[in-house]
Order: C-alpha cells, then structure tokens, then sequence
C-alpha cells in the first residue's frame, strides 16, 4: 500500500492487515484492518506514528524504502496504543538519534508499555506547541480520551493535514472496496462512542484549521468532501440520531419472540415507518447492533426472561450501550415470561438509567406466545414509536 499518495512531500508507509479476524480481540473484521503510518520530508524528517508488531517487518521495509538511505529526526506518537506504537522502541535502537515527540502522557505509556525511560530523547509538546520541520510546521492539538488520555493531533500548516490519531477511522484494509460510513460508524461507536464531549471539544479546536487532507491511523486518507466526514463526526459524537428509523433489536430462545418481533416489524413497515431494521442478538455481530442503535432514533428491545433475569444477548447489548453513554433515543419494550416475566422491568430500569431516553407505553409483556391480548399491545406500541 505505499503507493498511497498523501502529497510531494507526505508519504504513506502504513501496512493493511488481512489476516487479523478480531480487532481489539472483540470486534470482527471482515475486511481486515490498516495501520497508518506516514513521514514528512522537510530539512528535517518526522516519521508519524509506528504501527502494529503484526506488521513490523513489513512496516519497517516500507519506512526503509521511504527513507532511501535518510535518517529521521522525529517520531511524533499521538497515540500510544500499542495497534500504532508497538514498533517505538526498535525504531530508536534502529535510528540511535532519533527524537520522540509527545506530551507527558506520553512517556507515562512508554515506561509502562516498554519499561524504558527515554527523557534524553523526549521532545514533550502541550496544546498549541509548534515544531518546525523547515517548510512544514507542525502544531500540535491535545485530545485527552479521544480515546486514551494521551491522544494528541498535529496540524500541518504547509500542506494542510490534520493527522488525527485514531478519530476519523474505521475498519478495514486500505484496498477494500466498500462505504466509508457503515464501518467508520461501526469504529466509532464502539471504539470512542463513549467519549463525545471530548470529541466535542477537539472538533471545536479543528473547525479553527484550514484542513485539506485528513490522515487518520487506521482506514482512508480523507482528501475529498471533508464536511461530510467532519459532519458525521459532530452528529455522532452529539449523540444525535443520524437517521430516522426503528432498530428493533431481539433475542429468542424458542422462537416465540422472534415470531412475535416479525409480525410487529411487519406492522411498523403498514403504519409507514420510515425505515425498520431487525437485528438477532444471539445469532448477529454485536458491534454492528450497538452501530444501528445509536444510528437511528428509536429502538426497540425485545427479550425473553431468564433465570428470572434477562437472557444474556440482550444483557450484553445493554451492557454496551451503558457503556458507550446510549442516550437521546426514544425506546420501546417487548418482553416474554412463560411463568414470572422480569425482562421488562430490568429493560425499563437500565433504560431510565440512561440520559435523555423516552420509554414509550405500553411495555408489552408475552406469556410464551403472542395471543389477542400481546398482539393488541404490539400494535398499540407500534402506534406510538410512529406517531414518537
């Protein structure tokens, strides 16, 4: 991939990974992944970023062919997670002077990561701190739990760049052909989803730059149409729905509430709803099921019992969503007990634990299977999340 073109004087090292199936050892990825890596070539040298140690003799050859024989100056680590770090100590014994930018932070995860104390070598940079690379002057942009509290940006002033550690992401290798939107939404919420008032902040600090290329750590160079992608980024990072439509999210142990989640879904789809989408939580990537929720403007949860507590896919998607501050949706329930229903009051209480969420009536309970009575409240729910 480093036929990559960033500009004359930006070149792309960064290495796609085919062959990981689970990214963070949780998140499937169909498509594989991209470390990003990039250097300036100015009268000084900065190599931005390493990358993954899956990747390492093929990131180094790509940094060596980049070089030709030059030896950097600087690497700049704005994240130091170890997908874009791991490869920070052998690139010092390799390159004896090369010197290390980062904020204090920083070097705090250099010592816990690598055991090593590199002060001699530390260049340590705050908001706003400049550093000249000749014609290129990098200024450097704190963003603290974006997602880890050591996240920095740089800005490029010569070539207008704004390297953007891990925002602006998504699954998948750099030569996949597929939308930006589902997998960088996908990324986001399940990666930094939890962290939108400091995505907040730190798209407040970028709106001030005149930014022409976007080089984030993982996925596409952004070069093209940039307020969509900045636009995507306020809007979910705000917590705001982005598109109007019902995610019905369901589990079922005997197929009594699936049967019962296919007729409601078919009754939302006859009252005119704009768009609704079921998802199995047992049996479909729970990744993409917290991206949908959080995608659209309602949700509906729909769960058997169990235990006399709540069967387990629709505890862990829960879980989830508290985790990655679920909020600002408008939420019906569904729940089934054969002999001592208590889905629906654990559903309501975690919901109302949640900011913003307007649980609609009725909460309908099933006894094993849908009767006159269930279907009714089905349509009386349905009713409700069109008219919400």
């Amino acid at each position: 991939m480093t036929d990559v073109k960033i500009t004359d004087s930006v070149k792309y090292i960064g290495v796609s990974d085919r062959t990981l199936d689970l990214f963070e050892s949780q998140y499937i990825i169909p498509n594989g992944m991209a470390y990003n890596s990039y250097v300036i070539f100015d009268e000084k040298i900065a190599i931005m970023d390493t990358a993954d140690k899956r990747v390492t003799d093929a990131w180094f050859a790509n940094l060596e062919a980049a070089l030709d024989g030059k030896k950097p100056d600087y690497i700049v680590t704005h994240h130091m997670e170890p997908d874009h770090a791991a490869n920070l100590i052998k690139l010092i014994k390799k390159y004896p002077d090369i010197k290390v930018v980062g904020n204090a932070k920083t070097f705090t995860f250099v010592k816990q990561f690598f055991g090593a104390v590199i002060s001699d070598r530390a260049v340590i940079v705050k908001e706003g701190d400049k550093l000249s690379l000749g014609a290129h002057e990098l200024t450097f942009i704190m963003a603290p739990m974006v997602h880890w509290p050591e996240v920095m940006f740089s800005y490029d002033s010569k070539d207008k760049i704004l390297f953007a550690a891990d925002a602006f992401g998504k699954f998948g290798a750099l030569d996949c052909d597929e939308d930006w939107a589902c997998e960088a939404r996908r990324y986001y919420f399940n990666i930094v989803g939890k962290y939108g008032m400091q995505v907040q902040a730190v798209l407040k600090k970028a709106a001030a730059l005149d930014i022409q290329i976007i080089c984030p750590l993982h996925g596409p160079i952004l070069t093209e149409n940039l307020g969509y992608y900045i636009g995507l980024y306020d809007t979910w990072s705000k917590y705001e729905p982005e598109s109007k439509g019902i995610f019905v999210a369901y589990t079922s142990i005997h197929g009594n509430t699936k049967a019962a989640v296919e007729k409601f879904a078919d009754m939302l789809r006859a009252k005119g709803a704009e768009k609704v989408v079921v998802s199995d939580l047992a049996r479909e990537d729970q990744a993409e099921c917290v991206e949908d929720a959080f995608r659209y403007d309602r949700i509906v949860v729909a769960a058997p019992s169990y235990d006399a507590g709540l069967f387990p896919p629709a505890e862990e998607f829960i879980a989830h969503l508290k985790a990655k501050n679920y909020q600002k949706r408008t939420v019906g329930i569904i729940e089934n007990g054969s002999w001592a229903p208590s889905a629906g009051k654990i559903l309501k209480a975690a919901f109302e634990d949640m900011k913003g969420i307007t649980i609609l009536e009725p909460l309908v309970s099933i006894r094993s299977a849908l009767n006159a009575d269930s279907e009714a409240a089905l349509e009386a729910l349905a009713d409700a999340l069109i008219n919400a």
